[in-house]
C-alpha cells in the first residue's frame, strides 16, 4: 500500500486535527517496519499549558504518535482484513523517555513489528529527534470492528 501522501494516512487513521500525530510516512516495509514523521510545532494546543515558559511535548503524546504509526503499519500491511476495523491500543511496556521533544523538532517514529498473532500486534517503538533517541517503548494493539466488537469468527462462544 502506498503511504506517501497525507490522504493515504487519513484513509487508515480515524484521527483528525488536533489529535492526528503522524504527518507523513517516509519508509514502509510490509510485515517489518514503518518510519513516520511528526513535525512538532509551537502552535499545537498542548504547549499552551505544558509548559508555556519551557514547552515540552507531553510523553503521553509521544506514545500516542507511536501508537498511531503502529495503526498505520497494521492498516497498510493487511488492508483487506482492516476494512471497517480500528486498531485499539492495549498496553505499553518498558517506556523510557530519553530526551525532551520541543517545538521545532521533527519526531521520527520507528515502529518495528515484534510479533503478530491474528488480531494482536506487538511493536518496538522508537522516537528520535535527529539522531538522538527521545523515547522508546514496547506497544501492543488489537484490531476490532469499528464499533469495538470482535469479528464473528473471533468471538468466543459459550454460556
Amino acid at each position: 500500500m502506498n503511504l506517501d501522501k497525507p490522504e493515504h494516512i487519513l484513509k487508515i487513521l480515524p484521527h483528525r486535527y488536533p489529535f492526528l500525530l503522524v504527518d507523513r510516512v517516509v519508509e514502509f516495509n510490509p510485515g517489518r517496519n514503518l518510519v513516520a514523521i511528526k513535525n512538532v510545532s509551537f502552535n499545537e494546543p498542548h504547549f499552551q499549558g505544558h509548559f508555556p515558559e519551557n514547552p515540552v511535548m507531553p510523553g503521553v503524546l509521544i506514545l500516542e504518535a507511536m501508537a498511531q504509526a503502529g495503526a498505520l503499519f497494521a492498516g497498510a500491511t493487511d488492508p483487506e482484513s482492516m476494512k471497517g476495523r480500528l486498531v485499539y491500543f492495549m498496553t505499553i511496556d518498558r517506556v523510557r523517555f530519553r530526551k525532551p521533544v520541543i517545538p521545532g523538532d521533527q519526531l521520527r517514529l520507528v515502529l518495528t513489528l515484534a510479533k503478530r498473532r491474528r488480531d494482536i500486534w506487538r511493536f518496538v517503538g522508537e522516537a528520535y529527534t535527529g539522531e538522538d533517541l527521545a523515547a522508546e517503548a514496547l506497544l501492543m494493539a488489537m484490531t476490532r470492528d469499528a464499533d469495538g466488537s470482535l469479528k464473528t469468527d473471533d468471538a468466543q462462544t459459550g454460556s
